[in-house]
């Protein structure tokens, strides 16, 4: 028996989380279709993995007036847009954290420098014994400016740090609750940055950095190609008939009309 990918259920697997989402429409037809009579008594079919559930629907009411459950491929983006908002919570926490930061340094910067002065000279015989140049050392570089650093200068970062991480917040608010305006908001975000980060690879490449550019190079790829954005592959207009033509619902009523399914272009 195949496993991978293409034999992962995600309908089967939603429903089997959360649970199934049967509804009866007041069209007598559709309705019809949308139901069977078992042992158990009548069964209505989840909008979202196509089984028969027995028991009375979760809804009722006109055709068009039916949740529009997300199944198949629209379940598999919602899981990587997901993913996405989780990645960009953490960093906007984060970099929240790194602005509170610098925002205490600024206020006790004095404190620092006594402890800086202290410390550096009691540690240099040590360095020098061991060939380390402590002076040129990254965190004692990143210390030294930051100690001569004007306070308005440190509190203009610190305000900058926090936009950021507030936008990263707002972008993973945006994903995670599968919103367009939270993707457009992601792609436009991610983008601002990409030539910073090109920037930062260009002065020293780290695995770090690689893999930062390389996942916000593929969510906006992913995001412009798959959700249509900006209007790219027929635009918002075309995706809606996609997931329209992806529900369960839609495609029998389709049938019924003798419409076929509906296109998925």
């Amino acid at each position: 028996m195949h496993v991978g990918p293409r034999a992962f259920d995600w309908s089967t697997r939603s429903c089997g989380l959360n649970g199934h989402i049967t509804f009866e429409p007041v069209e007598p037809e559709l309705a019809g279709r949308l139901s069977a009579t078992t042992a158990a008594g009548v069964a209505w079919r989840c909008l979202r993995c196509g089984s028969y559930v027995p028991g009375p629907p979760h809804g009722t009411g006109p055709a068009q007036d039916a949740p529009l459950v997300l199944r198949g491929r629209a379940l598999r983006d919602a899981f990587i847009l997901r993913l996405l908002a989780v990645e960009r919570f953490i960093r906007g926490l984060l970099l929240l954290a790194l602005a509170y930061g610098i925002h205490r340094f600024n206020g006790s910067r004095d404190s620092l420098q006594r402890v800086f002065n202290e410390y550096l000279p009691t540690l240099r015989p040590l360095a020098d014994k061991l060939g380390v140049d402590l002076q040129s050392t990254g965190p004692v570089r990143l210390i030294d400016k930051a100690l001569h650093a004007h306070h308005a200068t440190l509190t203009l970062v610190s305000i900058g740090v926090l936009a950021y991480g507030a936008l990263q917040l707002l972008e993973g608010t945006g994903l995670w609750l599968i919103k367009r305006w939270g993707e457009y908001v992601a792609v436009i975000g991610t983008s601002i940055f990409l030539p910073l980060e090109i920037y930062e690879l260009l002065e020293k490449v780290t695995w770090l950095r690689v893999t930062a550019f390389a996942v916000n190079i593929a969510a906006v790829v992913y995001l412009v190609w798959s959700k249509r954005l900006f209007g790219l592959r027929g635009g918002h207009a075309a995706f809606e008939v996609e997931r329209h033509g992806e529900s369960l619902l839609e495609i029998e009523r389709a049938a019924v009309t003798g419409g076929g399914t509906l296109p998925t272009a």
